[in-house]
Parts: structure tokens; sequence; C-alpha cells
């Protein structure tokens, strides 16, 4: 995974499709589902340290532009 968008592919093979329309309140419910999917043992550790990073990145990409 190297940006967003693969991290949106990757949770869309588990069924998960996060749109609820404010960017931020997205990417922390991506986070949740990704931790989710990590405690149930459904995705290997390197993939959840890898989306989590984007996830986390963009995360502070949009406080940021808040500001």
């Amino acid at each position: 995974m190297k940006n967003f968008y693969d991290v949106q592919q990757f949770l869309k093979r588990f069924g998960t499709i996060i749109y609820i329309g404010d960017r931020l309140s997205d990417l922390e419910l991506m986070s949740e589902e990704l931790s989710e999917l990590y405690r149930s043992q459904l995705i290997e550790v390197q993939e959840f340290q890898a989306a989590l990073l984007i996830l986390r990145h963009e995360i502070q990409i949009e406080k940021d532009r808040r500001k």
C-alpha cells in the first residue's frame, strides 16, 4: 500500500466502503475498521501497519488543512 486509494481498495476487499461526507470522519472510521480487522486476525500485522501509517498521515494533513 502506497496511498489513500490503496487503503480504500484494501478495505473494499473486506466489504467495507466508508463515505460519510466529512473527510476527517471518514479517515477516523477507516482507522477503526482497520483495527477491528486486525483484532479479528483477518489481516497481517504488516498490512495493518502500512494502512494505519497512511491513514494517520492523511488525518494529520486534514487537521492541518482545517486550521
